[in-house]
């Protein structure tokens, strides 16, 4: 069977984890709008594609499948997961596997604000998050919340114009500064309400912790992974140790269990200075904490093949060992000009 795996990025080692998990009997396709990524010169066929918000950019992935034969597709990127869900029956028609939760579960992911309100609606313990400078104000002198906090974009990923304010001052900096970063940056396409589209959160620092829930393709939950964070870069956990913590891994499980996601929610969770654990935010899809679990044993893209073909789930692939630490390490590699 061949694979289609879009907005590829940087994750070479996903492609890497795919193309083992098929033993030679099949393709891995990437489609990216920049050819020029390290993940597009690894996949077997390399496709470059337009913007996830162009009219033509799910018709080029249809038709993308059409030409491979396509059996499975899924994003490594939250961008264009709203574009997939909505059009996830055009995919059905072609009889194609796409792995991508319901628009709603998307949705919520993707809107740190509606993050944070379904989290509070579900009695799930999350960071105190504002969505106007008027509302934290008014916070503040209630004594409902104090310095410093976090400004981050409602609609954001990856740490992109996170900042930490000790003062109103920087606050209200921030907020502009970071609704200017918004503007020119790929998160424009998501933050269509530039007034609305900064927060104000709770900062909560201790240990962060990343966990990966998988579920099946009628969301039954398989697997939950949690790992202890021990380097973090650009908001992606650079190093990681897998560990057995069952007040971290039930609250990823309740989690998972009232969103109903499909494939893999990439949970962070953070620990205050009493033990208390707060889901900062979640993402449905593979995380860039995903390899220490891999490292650790379980194979969600063997899984997710599997799933694709209606084979019977190998257990195997559902076991890992706790302890395992793991580290990405910078190699540079020579690639081909084309």
């Amino acid at each position: 069977m061949n694979i289609l795996l879009t907005s590829v990025g940087r994750r070479s080692y996903l492609v890497e984890y795919f193309k083992k998990a098929l033993n030679g009997n099949g393709l891995v396709i990437g489609a990216n709008s920049d050819i020029n990524t390290s993940a597009m010169k690894v996949v077997d066929k390399a496709f470059e594609v337009p913007n996830v918000n162009s009219d033509s950019y799910i018709p080029t992935l249809l038709n993308i499948c059409k030409s491979e034969n396509i059996s499975l597709v899924l994003s490594l990127f939250d961008i264009d997961l709203p574009y997939l869900a909505k059009n996830k029956d055009k995919f059905d028609e072609l009889g194609i596997c796409l792995v991508v939760s319901d628009k709603n579960v998307i949705d919520i992911a993707n809107d740190k604000w509606s993050t944070y309100n379904f989290l509070v609606k579900n009695n799930l313990p999350t960071p105190q998050t504002y969505k106007s400078l008027l509302s934290f104000k008014d916070a503040v002198a209630k004594k409902e919340i104090g310095f410093p906090v976090i400004i981050k974009p409602r609609w954001g990923m990856g740490s992109l114009s996170v900042y930490k304010a000790d003062n109103m001052e920087d606050v209200t900096f921030f907020i502009s500064y970071c609704q200017r970063a918004i503007q020119s940056s790929y998160l424009n396409i998501l933050s269509t309400q530039l007034d609305e589209s900064v927060l104000i959160q709770q900062y909560i620092t201790e240990k962060e912790f990343g966990v990966d829930v998988f579920n099946d393709l009628d969301s039954n939950r398989l697997v939950t992974v949690a790992k202890e964070k021990v380097a973090m870069r650009s908001g992606e956990t650079d190093a990681a140790t897998v560990v057995d913590n069952s007040l971290i891994q039930d609250l990823a499980n309740n989690l998972g269990s009232k969103l109903g996601h499909i494939g893999n929610l990439d949970i962070d969770i953070l620990l205050d200075h009493l033990g208390n654990p707060y889901i900062l935010e979640f993402n449905a899809r593979f995380g860039g904490g995903y390899p220490f679990s891999h490292l650790a044993g379980v194979n969600f893209p063997a899984l997710l093949i599997q799933m694709a073909k209606g084979d019977k789930l190998e257990p195997k692939y559902l076991k890992y060992e706790v302890g395992t630490k793991g580290m990405k390490f910078i190699e540079p590699t020579k690639v081909s000009n084309s």
